[in-house]
This record gives C-alpha cells, sequence and structure tokens, in this order.
C-alpha cells in the first residue's frame, strides 16, 4: 500500500515538474471541431471514464443557452452565449416567403424578443470566470429553431484576439483581456426561421464566413471575408445556394490552399484569400448543416435532410467537376441532419440522428459496417471528436459513448452527465471539455485533477 501511494505521489510531482509530461501534451482548440477543423486530437492517454461526480475537476453554470462549442487557448476557454429576455412590443421577425406566400416554419420562435449576446472567457484550470462582455443587446433580425440559440456558432481564436459571429447580429473581435477591438456586419442572414450555426474560420490575416440565406437565388447568398485586424471587407463573392448551417474548411491541396463549402446544389472550392472558384461538383441535395471534413487528398461532405448523402470528391480539380469522375464514391442512407461525419485515419465514420454509426472506407466508398448502435437509445446533435484510437459521440442526453475506432464496431464504455449536450466536444491540454444545456465541464484522470 505504501508503495502504491509513493508511486502516486511520484506521478502527481512528475506531471507538475517542469511540464515534461503534462505540459508536453498541451495543445490549443482554436476553432470548430479544433485544429484543422477534424474533430481530432492527436494527445494520448485522455481521461475515458466519468460521470456529472466522477473524474470532473470542475463543472461551471454558464448564463443562457448556447450550443457553440467551447475553444481553448492556452490557459483561456472562450464561449458565446445568448440570455433570452422579455417579448418586446411590436417586434417580430423577418418574414419569409415561399411560393409566393408568406410562411412561417411550426418551430420557429423567439424572434420577438430581446436578446443578450455575450462572449465568455474562463480559466482552464479553474472554470472561474475572467470576463464577460455584451456583444449585443437588442431585438434579432430572425426567428430560430426552438431547439436552436442564438449562440450556435463557435468562435476562433488566433492566440491573441477571439473572433465570435452572431450573424445578423454581428461579428466581434476581441482581445484576451475582453477588449473589444472591432465589429462589423456583413449584411442580413436569415434563414427560414432556423436561426443561426456557422462558424468563423481563419486564414491568414482573414476571417472567412459562409453566408447561405433562405432558398438561395442571385445575390441572396455570399461568402465573405474580412481582415481580421481591422474588421474591414477584402472580399466577397455570391452563391446561388440555399440556406446552410455548415462551416467551410480550409486545407491544403498540393500547392494551394483551398476553402471548401458544403451546399446543397453544389460543392464549392474556393481561394481563400481572393474567394476566386477553383471547382466545384454537384452537391449533396439536403440541407447543408454538417461540415466538411478532409485529408491530404480527398473532401469529405455529407447531408441528412430532406435527402441523406455522404460524398468522397478528390481534390485538384479545376472548374466544373459535373459529369467528371467526380465525386469519386456516394452512399445515401445513414447521415445525420446536424452531427457531422468524422474521418479518422482511413475510415470516415457517419452518425445518424440517432446515433448509428456507419463506418466508410475513405478512399473507395466501401462498407466496412452499418448499423452500429450504442447501448441506450438516443438522438444526437454534437459532432464526434476521436483521439488515441478512439471516438467518443455525445448525445443530447449527456452520454458520451466510447467506440473503438476500425472496421469492427465495438464499444468501449459510457458516460453519462446530469444534463442534456448539444454542443460538440473541445479537447485540450489533456483534457475533454464538454458544454452542457446549463453547466462546462472539464473532466480528468484522477492523479492528474491537481491539474
Amino acid at each position: 500500500m505504501k508503495q502504491k501511494l509513493l508511486n502516486g505521489f511520484s506521478l502527481a510531482v512528475f506531471c507538475l515538474a517542469g511540464s515534461l509530461v503534462c505540459f508536453a501534451q498541451t495543445t490549443n482548440w482554436p476553432q470548430w471541431r479544433g485544429p484543422q477543423g477534424s474533430g481530432i486530437s492527436t494527445e494520448k492517454n485522455l481521461p475515458v471514464e466519468w460521470s456529472a461526480d466522477k473524474n470532473i475537476l470542475w463543472k461551471v453554470p454558464v448564463p443562457g443557452r448556447g450550443h457553440s462549442s467551447p475553444v481553448v487557448w492556452g490557459d483561456k476557454i472562450f464561449l458565446t452565449t445568448d440570455i433570452e429576455g422579455e417579448v418586446v412590443p411590436g417586434a417580430k421577425a423577418v418574414e419569409h416567403v415561399r411560393s409566393g406566400k408568406v410562411w412561417v416554419h411550426p418551430d420557429a420562435v423567439s424572434g420577438d424578443r430581446k436578446h443578450t449576446l455575450k462572449v465568455l472567457c474562463l480559466d482552464r484550470k479553474t472554470g472561474r470566470l475572467l470576463w464577460e462582455k455584451v456583444a449585443y443587446e437588442g431585438t434579432v433580425y430572425d426567428d430560430r429553431h426552438r431547439k436552436n440559440t442564438y449562440a450556435s456558432g463557435t468562435p476562433a481564436t488566433d492566440g491573441k484576439f477571439v473572433y465570435a459571429f452572431f450573424e445578423s447580429e454581428g461579428l466581434y473581435c476581441y482581445d484576451f483581456k475582453g477588449k473589444l477591438v472591432w465589429k462589423t456586419s456583413v449584411g442580413k442572414i436569415s434563414k427560414v426561421g432556423m436561426g443561426p450555426g456557422t462558424s468563423p474560420v481563419l486564414h491568414d490575416n482573414l476571417v472567412v464566413l459562409q453566408c447561405d440565406i433562405e432558398d438561395g437565388g442571385p445575390d441572396i447568398s455570399f461568402l465573405t471575408a474580412v481582415d481580421k485586424r481591422t474588421g474591414k471587407e477584402v472580399w466577397r463573392v455570391k452563391r446561388s445556394h440555399r440556406k446552410t448551417h455548415a462551416t467551410p474548411l480550409i486545407v491544403r491541396s498540393g500547392n494551394r490552399a483551398e476553402l471548401i463549402t458544403n451546399g446543397w446544389e453544389t460543392v464549392v472550392a474556393y481561394d481563400p484569400a481572393t474567394g476566386r472558384e477553383l471547382w466545384n461538383c454537384p452537391g449533396v441535395r439536403g440541407w447543408g448543416i454538417p461540415s466538411p471534413v478532409a485529408n491530404s487528398e480527398m473532401v469529405f461532405v455529407a447531408a441528412g435532410y430532406p435527402n441523406k448523402r455522404a460524398m468522397g470528391i478528390k481534390f485538384g480539380g479545376a472548374e466544373n467537376l459535373t459529369g467528371s469522375q467526380q465525386p469519386v464514391w456516394s452512399y445515401d442512407k445513414g447521415t445525420a441532419y446536424v452531427a457531422s461525419p468524422i474521418l479518422y485515419g482511413e475510415y470516415l465514420y457517419l452518425i445518424s440522428d440517432k446515433g448509428i454509426l456507419t463506418c466508410i472506407d475513405a478512399k473507395t466508398g466501401e462498407i466496412k459496417y452499418e448499423g452500429g448502435r450504442v447501448p441506450i437509445p438516443a438522438s444526437f446533435s454534437a459532432s464526434p471528436i476521436a483521439f488515441d484510437g478512439k471516438l467518443f459521440l455525445t448525445s443530447e442526453d449527456g452520454d458520451t459513448f466510447v467506440i473503438k475506432a476500425g472496421p469492427k464496431h465495438e464499444v468501449l464504455g459510457t458516460n453519462s452527465l446530469d444534463e442534456p449536450v448539444l454542443a460538440s466536444p473541445a479537447i485540450a491540454a489533456g483534457k475533454i471539455f464538454i458544454r452542457g444545456e446549463k453547466r462546462l465541464f472539464r473532466n480528468c484522470r484522477k492523479l492528474h485533477h491537481i491539474l
């Protein structure tokens, strides 16, 4: 027993000494789905077991509602949230017209209320609130789906500033001390009352935003980039695409960067520095809510409603790829309405709305397995994350299922929190951060909780 205590003490001291182990693992999670927008961490020995009261270092309340993921840089965590207030007399959301008639989505709410949109900064080690800033306060331009929030876009950071996008209610840049550096509007963005969802991505000195609006058409939807130092628009391109909630993905293909955008009509790659279109191919034929993922050779896109489709598209194209060998493969089931797929190693994993997994050989489209189920019936909005040969799927009930990566489906464990979760988790500094409906959780390994 004495020897075990000494071994435990030695391990704890070793973790604190000179950043030999724990700090060597420190990584940032700077944007939606982390580094490269992949949802993957290269860290090892992360926590794999927890509950609401087990292996949780801290859990802190978060005011209001938001489905944005936490982003982490160094010792700081950034979140956005919406505090919904009272009905404002005379306030109402923008009208939506379909087939020449005013149309209201049956699940659209909240466009007639006062909203306070905030950016929060917390201490990574303790969860203590360092600062909170009101980015916007007042009525909003459009309704939201009752399940959505006005703080569903995940912020992005470059280590000096944090950029928070509230769509119609503006784009905001803060420094790490909470000082507002600039704010700007890119225009009014409406999505038939479904609310916001897309997140900003950073490229060199640019903040890039995908703003697909309503049911599309000329001069409605657009893609834009602003100077991240000043907030001034650098370029804007028009898109004839109906509404999407997907976040674009910036990848390196050969000697150039490509900005990949998901869409019903087409999947388009742009030059992120100029907005010039590089190539396009037929789209997913569904609402572009899931975000793209990619490796060095191919990009993968998906949609889950009203049609289900996943596609693998090869990079290096030029102009219009319709009628050529693009896409390399497509698969018309197994996709989710909200949750994005994850590409881990040589396999692409699709998750359905009910958490049913499909494993596909990413290069060829060969199905490795279908119908991989989690042990508890559940619904899913959060997108999967992966590390060290494991996939983590977090349900709306707050259960995180640990799945063994690879061509054979195997459930390794289930970890349950005591509140709903719709935001996608983040991984940083050897820990997993999970935003629940009311609180932010940071888990830990038993001997490492002192960090």
